[in-house]
């Protein structure tokens, strides 16, 4: 299982490879939930998401056979865009198997850094299923989106900057899908301030990870048709088991409270989240953890929005 160790030594592994992101902080947000609310800005990575700081942390342990091979894996964007960039700047080829409703804009960029993209059907099981096709027929080398211990541990170097930066905190929230950021996240904090209570935030419509950790058995996805598009996934055992190990609680956020919390970000903050990376926030504007004189760090997970939508309500 990851440790702190790998956490930190990750850190200092992908130390000039990543940006180190901002944190961000609002007078307005502290007086509405009457506590210290501290916003990790990985929308200011590179590729826009903390993604590409588990890729890095990746790609640069792998064995000069395995990158001769090429590398692949699925991913509905923000993991698809990290593995074509972090391979496009160390010589690797990338191939990616995408789901056909990706977001064209996670599509897009993820072409723009070169990698060679193969389309699937909308289904975890679909993406899982041609992924492992590819590695047997063609022999690359699979980069995991979450279940991989290098992944895990390189997501977690964003809360631990945040630690560093701020201090210890009361309060650790971020997203989770497949749970590698949450994962990385929990082994962070509790190895920076063990007193921190970790709680990870999913939309009730994907509600798996949810109702794995509350009931004790791994539950699969469905796929669901919520707006934040980069949780549709499930966790896997190796996230579970972390999970299980470091996390204090998961909590549900619906639809209408990610849209506020965006509003939120969008209109007081001016910060571009996507509806994935502001699902940490909504649980605190949600009133799902105790924050009234408590210290809260929050890992806003990505910015990469689609925003033809506005662009054309505008043009009307």
């Amino acid at each position: 299982m990851v440790t702190f160790d790998d956490v930190t030594a990750a850190a200092k592994r992908i130390d000039g490879l990543i940006n180190k992101t901002p944190v961000m902080t609002s007078r307005t947000l502290n007086a509405q939930v009457d506590g210290e609310v501290f916003l990790k800005c990985e929308m200011f990575q590179r590729v826009g998401a903390f993604k590409f700081r588990g890729v890095s942390n990746t790609l640069l342990q792998l064995s000069e056979q395995d990158k001769a091979r090429g590398v692949i894996t699925h991913s509905s964007g923000n993991h698809a865009q990290a593995l074509a960039l972090a391979a496009r700047l160390l010589g690797i080829h990338a191939v990616i198997v995408m789901p056909r409703n990706a977001p064209a804009v996670k599509v897009q960029a993820t072409k723009g850094y070169g990698a060679e993209i193969v389309f699937c059907d909308n289904s975890v099981e679909a993406r899982e299923k041609t992924c492992q096709h590819l590695v047997r027929t063609k022999g690359y080398t699979l980069v995991h989106p979450y279940d991989d211990d290098r992944i895990v541990a390189g997501a977690g170097t964003a809360a631990l900057e945040l630690i560093q930066e701020v201090g210890p905190v009361d309060f650790m929230l971020c997203p989770v899908g497949g749970g590698g950021l949450g994962s990385g996240t929990a082994i962070a904090t509790k190895g920076a301030c063990p007193k921190a209570r970790v709680v990870l935030v999913e939309p009730a419509l994907a509600d798996d990870a949810f109702r794995s950790f509350h009931e004790g058995r791994l539950y699969p996805s469905s796929y669901p048709n919520t707006i934040a598009d980069g949780l549709r996934t499930a966790l896997c055992p190796r996230t579970f088991a972390i999970i299980q190990e470091h996390v204090d609680d998961i909590v549900l956020v619906s639809e209408e409270e990610i849209r506020q919390s965006l509003r939120f970000l969008w209109e007081r903050m001016k910060l571009v989240a996507e509806p994935s990376g502001a699902v940490g926030l909504a649980g605190v504007l949600a009133g799902k953890i105790p924050a009234s004189g408590k210290k809260i760090g929050v890992i806003l997970s990505g910015g990469n929005l689609d925003v033809s939508p506005l662009l054309a309500s505008l043009t009307r």
